[in-house]
C-alpha cells in the first residue's frame, strides 16, 4: 500500500536495470548516477524543506551476512518503509545498489498527492487490508474486524500524510494484529483511540520486539507437549513472505520485523531437549 500499483511495482526487467543508474539530460547527453547517493540527498533535501521524519534524513542499509553470492540487502528510511534488493546479486555493493535503486523509486513516487491519505485512499487501503487479512485470519482462526477497524481509524486520524510518513506506525499495529496483541486488548475493553494514541506515541525499537518475541517463545513451550514446532512453522511463512516481497520490489518492513522477532523468539525458547 505505499508502492506502485500493481502494474508498476514488479521488479524490473534484466535488460532494463540499468535504466536506474543513468538519466538522459536535457541536452540528450547520458549521465550516470550514484542512486545510494541520490537516496540520501533525497531525503536530506525533504528534512531541510520540513517534509522529513524527526530525527533527520538518515537512510539505514543493512546487509544479510553470507559467505557466498547471491548477496541482499535492506534499506529503511526516516518514517520506517523498508525495501531490499530486487535481484540476486554478485557483490554486496550490487545489493545494495539494487536496494537503494527500488527505495528511490518509491520515494520519489511517493510524493505524488495519490500518496496522500484522503477518504478515497482509506477506503481502497482498507478493502486491500481486507483481502490481504482474509487468508490470514483463516490460517489462524483470528477475527480480522478488529485489527481492520484500527487500521480504518489510524489512517483517519493521518490524513494528509504521505504512506511512507505512515509506515513505521502502519508496521506496528500490523504486527499487533500478527501477535494477538489487538484482540486481547479488545477483550480487555481498550477502546480503539486508546490503543491508538498509546502506540502512537511508540517507536518500534527492541523492547517492543523483544516483548513480541517472549509471547512467541512461550507459545513454543506451550506447544512442546504436541511436539512444538510453532515457530518453526511461523519463521518458514514469514521467511517466504520477505523474500516474495523483496524480490517483487515491494515494501517490505512488515514480513522482515516478523522474521526477527521470531528469530529473537527462537533464542528465548528453550531447545527441544529441555522442553
Amino acid at each position: 500500500m505505499v508502492y506502485p500499483e500493481a502494474s508498476r511495482w514488479g521488479a524490473p526487467d534484466a535488460a532494463l536495470a540499468p535504466l536506474y543508474d543513468d538519466v538522459y539530460r536535457a541536452d540528450g547527453v547520458l549521465s550516470t548516477v550514484n542512486v545510494v547517493e541520490a537516496l540520501q540527498e533525497f531525503w536530506q533535501v525533504k528534512a531541510a524543506r520540513g517534509g522529513g521524519a524527526a530525527g533527520g534524513a538518515l537512510v539505514i542499509y543493512e546487509s544479510v551476512p553470507a559467505a557466498h553470492p547471491p548477496y541482499v540487502c535492506y534499506v529503511t528510511l526516516p518514517g520506517g518503509a523498508c525495501f531490499g534488493s530486487f535481484q540476486n546479486c554478485p557483490t554486496k555493493a550490487e545489493a545494495r545498489r539494487s536496494a537503494a535503486k527500488i527505495a528511490l523509486m518509491n520515494s520519489v513516487f511517493n510524493e505524488h498527492e495519490s500518496r496522500r491519505i484522503s477518504e478515497h485512499f482509506i477506503e481502497k487501503a482498507v478493502a486491500e487490508a481486507r483481502a490481504s487479512f482474509a487468508g490470514d485470519a483463516a490460517a489462524h482462526h483470528q477475527d480480522p474486524s478488529a485489527g481492520i477497524a484500527a487500521f480504518r481509524f489510524m489512517l483517519e486520524t493521518n490524513k494528509g500524510r504521505t504512506m511512507l510518513e505512515f509506515q513505521e506506525l502502519m508496521t506496528v499495529f500490523q504486527l499487533l494484529h500478527w501477535n494477538g496483541s489487538l484482540r486481547a486488548m479488545r477483550e480487555q475493553q481498550c477502546s480503539r483511540q486508546e490503543v491508538v494514541a498509546h502506540y502512537s506515541a511508540r517507536a518500534l525499537d527492541d523492547v517492543m520486539r523483544e516483548q513480541m518475541a517472549r509471547e512467541w517463545a512461550a507459545r513454543e513451550r506451550d506447544a512442546a507437549s504436541a511436539g512444538g514446532g510453532v515457530l518453526r512453522a511461523e519463521l518458514a511463512r514469514a521467511e517466504r513472505e520477505l523474500r516474495a516481497a523483496r524480490l517483487a520490489a515491494r515494501e517490505l518492513r512488515f514480513p522482515k520485523e516478523k522474521r526477527d522477532i521470531l528469530h529473537m523468539a527462537a533464542r528465548l525458547a528453550p531447545p527441544p531437549q529441555q522442553q
